[in-house]
């Protein structure tokens, strides 16, 4: 949830489909429990876990225990920009860098407190240009919970690339280039896609 305003949008989102969608955006210990119960499967945390760019275990611990320890409810935020060849994790709309590198480390430290990632690489998002193929070929080496990449994919083919980097580790969110954003990829094509891919990894 990006601005103001939107809370009544995202009860509605969450009122249609219980415990199917997820949600981010303003999300702390205060709420994180409120949104579970209002039907959200999971919540994305990222800018609340680091205070004033600080990344803050104890924010962290908070978050788990307002989810009454359940990691299956919790989503950690760790979209990054690059700097100097390191990825850096960025909050408050991707606009200030923090103080944690994302790497196989911090990778390791977060891994116990959450069910999955969620990678935004900033300085690819909405372009269209292209993903970030380094960073997702390194997040398949580094995680062992599901992961999802976002950031600069153009075309259908980008699912099989992100696939294929990061030996299925990987799953990829196509944004500003689906056609009901107004892109050129086919959200049809994309459903076709999963659906194959799918049936062959069962």
């Amino acid at each position: 949830m990006l601005g103001s305003g939107n809370e009544p949008a995202a009860k509605e989102a969450l009122s249609a489909w219980p415990g199917g969608l997820q949600i981010g955006g303003g999300i702390t210990a205060n709420n994180a429990k409120q949104w579970i119960a209002w039907g959200a499967e999971k919540v994305i945390v990222t800018s609340y876990l680091f205070q004033d760019g600080a990344f803050s275990i104890d924010r962290l611990n908070a978050i788990l225990q307002a989810l009454d320890y359940e990691t299956s409810k919790l989503v950690v935020d760790l979209s990054c920009r690059k700097q100097n060849h390191k990825w850096i994790v960025a909050v408050n709309k991707w606009q200030t860098l923090t103080d944690m590198e994302l790497d196989e480390k911090s990778i390791k430290l977060l891994e116990p407190y959450c069910s999955e990632f969620l990678v935004h690489a900033a300085d690819n998002e909405g372009l269209q240009r292209g993903i970030d193929e380094e960073l997702v070929e390194r997040l398949g080496q580094w995680c062992s919970i599901p992961v999802t990449y976002a950031g600069g994919a153009k075309s259908v083919d980008d699912l099989e690339k992100v696939d294929r980097l990061s030996q299925g580790r990987v799953d990829l969110t196509v944004g500003s280039a689906l056609d009901i954003f107004g892109g050129v990829v086919l959200f049809e094509d994309c459903v076709q896609w999963n659906d194959i891919n799918r049936l062959q990894t069962m």
